[in-house]
């Protein structure tokens, strides 16, 4: 860890796997660097971390998966869907096109029922089930728009999801084995979820609980208690909360942490100008210092870092 009074975390990605940025932000004393398994194959997870590890001694955080229902595999990428169609949701695992796409985990969406709205890729598109059969789910689409590969699929009602996908559990196996020793719990709801992900990586292990559902902030308390820190995501935050409310939400969020004697981490939006402009917005400035000055420990830059143009910059 660096000196700096408040921590820097940054998300690899294509923008920033190579030696020269890694080095460079290490440089500049980026405190953490993450690995979102969410845009991340299991297979490749090993020569990722051992190649990052070659770069830089900063400590690298596995980021789950964890409770969100996902898009599958699109062709070429993504999708276009026209209001007033009807298309499928098929249990099976299939690359999708406009008349029928896959979700996972499977197993979540044989939950679903007659009525359910589900928005599509943050909420590019609203569809409604109107039938189930066989083969899965018939749904009409309500609102239309583009909707992407692994891109979430949210609810208007609590489904049961798993707190840990399986290619969670094997990633954190392949991060052990590597000797890594930070790990993110991705949508953490409730203690049990903080217990299970304990459970797998150890007691001293660095446990960073994110909050994104107003389930979780019901239960920050308890999960605040149990993880070494909290991140509050605030683009996955406002799906569940309007999008005016997240300020004082943040505000609470950081204070009952604190008190609880973990640290907090704050995610979303910090520089998201400077994804194709090498300079920030006056506002994102402004969000960045009332952030700080609310008492959150670390920023962590997601999208600026792992695909935007200039990582190194932010």
């Amino acid at each position: 860890m660096n000196g700096l009074q408040k921590k820097i975390l940054c998300t690899l990605g294509p923008a920033s796997w190579s030696e020269r940025v890694i080095s460079r932000l290490e440089g500049l004393g980026v405190s953490m660097f993450r690995i979102n398994l969410s845009h991340t194959k299991i297979e490749d997870l090993s020569d990722l971390v051992k190649n990052i590890q070659k770069y830089t001694s900063v400590p690298i955080c596995l980021d789950t998966e964890g409770a969100q229902l996902r898009t599958g595999k699109m062709k070429n990428g993504h999708i276009i869907i026209r209001e007033n169609s009807v298309f499928r949701i098929v249990w099976s695992n299939i690359e999708g096109d406009e008349e029928r796409i896959n979700l996972y985990p499977s197993d979540s969406i044989k939950c679903l029922r007659v009525g359910d709205l589900i928005s599509l890729d943050f909420n590019s598109a609203l569809v409604q089930v109107i039938g189930i059969d066989e083969l899965g789910l018939l749904v009409r689409v309500i609102t239309g728009g583009q909707v992407g590969s692994n891109k979430a699929a949210d609810v208007d009602r609590e489904i049961p999801l798993p707190s840990l996908t399986q290619k969670d559990k094997d990633a954190i196996k392949v991060g052990l084995g590597l000797g890594l020793t930070h790990y993110a719990l991705s949508f953490a709801n409730r203690l049990d979820d903080v217990e299970l992900i304990r459970s797998l990586v150890g007691e001293r292990n660095f446990v960073i609980s994110k909050i994104e559902t107003l389930t979780g902030v019901q239960n920050l308390d308890a999960i605040s208690k149990h993880s070494d820190a909290i991140l509050l995501d605030r683009g996955d935050l406002s799906r569940q909360l309007p999008i005016e409310q997240i300020p004082r939400a943040q505000k609470e969020i950081i204070s009952r942490a604190r008190k609880n004697n973990a640290k907090c981490f704050v995610a979303t939006n910090l520089l998201e100008s400077m994804c194709s402009q090498p300079n920030p917005t006056r506002a994102e400035v402004n969000d960045i210092f009332n952030t700080l000055d609310d008492g959150a420990d670390g920023l962590v830059l997601v999208a600026e870092t792992a695909i935007g143009k200039y990582p190194i910059e932010c």
